[in-house]
């Protein structure tokens, strides 16, 4: 496996950030878009992909959720990584010189407490990294960004402060992704985490019926979302974390049951838990 790794972003997203932290030492592929980032691992461009799918905030992160089951790539990992706002500038500025504050609407709305304590008007941008790049390009003394610490480095930015996020708790969760996984053993994985997507058959208590298997056979179910498929209303997807191994009697169990109510049962993949996790459970 080449050790390239793809993200959806510009150098210095967060997305970027999450795989030199996770994968250090590995080159990093910028991506337009997700599909791109998935395709680039299709292709043999990347080993892998770094995909984010939700926000301990923003809550899941659109399209990913419909894009996995058909890319062709199997879940392998995932990553937690902590999001550390920095207000940007280019050098010559100082908070009392600037008025702006560019980013990522989401960014936007994590910073409001910074934006009123300096008065800034925020002004939306395609992502972090790309307004940090403006600001580097075109801004003037008046213009800040919110961005990473990291795309202060890329693009020769003055970190004016640090940590402006409202909530120190601002975490994003990634999945890892690559081509042609081969199955690990139940043995071969500690803590595992299996992440599979169903569509229950059309009948009355179906979703309740299928999740009961898992309530009586003791799997705990991290992650339960559900989705509309090409706008039908009638045509819900559900996206799933659970804890265990598919091999392992409780999980085996459960899933027999949930194909017995379902019309689709597709695994994407088996990997350990992250030690974020890990440390977090309960909390």
């Amino acid at each position: 496996m080449s050790q390239i790794i793809a993200f959806q972003g510009v150098p210095g997203a967060y997305s970027d950030l999450a795989c030199r932290h996770a994968y250090p030492g590995w080159t990093t592929l910028p991506c337009p878009s997700f599909e791109a980032a998935m395709k680039a691992v299709r292709d043999g461009e990347a080993g892998l992909a770094m995909l984010p799918c939700e926000n301990s905030l923003a809550g899941r992160v659109p399209d990913i959720h419909r894009l996995l089951p058909d890319s062709g790539l199997s879940v392998i990992g995932e990553h937690f990584e902590r999001v550390e706002h920095c207000l940007l500038a280019r050098k010559g500025a100082t908070l009392q010189t600037i008025r702006k504050a560019h980013s990522h609407p989401v960014a936007l709305g994590q910073v409001l407490k910074i934006l009123k304590e300096l008065n800034l008007t925020p002004v939306i941008e395609a992502d972090t990294a790309g307004a940090a790049e403006l600001i580097a390009k075109d801004g003037t003394l008046e213009d800040a960004a919110i961005a990473s610490e990291l795309a202060a480095e890329i693009y020769g930015l003055e970190i004016l402060r640090r940590n402006v996020e409202d909530a120190l708790h601002n975490t994003t969760r990634f999945y890892v992704m690559t081509k042609e996984a081969k199955a690990a053993a139940a043995n071969e994985v500690l803590n595992p985490v299996t992440t599979f997507v169903f569509r229950v058959r059309n009948m009355p208590a179906a979703l309740y019926k299928a999740l009961g298997g898992f309530a009586t056979n003791g799997v705990n179910m991290t992650k339960l979302e559900s989705y509309m498929l090409d706008g039908n209303f009638t045509a819900t997807q559900f996206l799933c974390d659970v804890d265990g191994h598919p091999d392992e009697p409780h999980l085996f169990r459960a899933l027999e049951e949930l194909r017995f109510f379902s019309r689709e049962l597709r695994i994407l993949g088996t990997y350990p838990a992250s030690p974020f996790r890990l440390a977090h459970e309960g909390a």
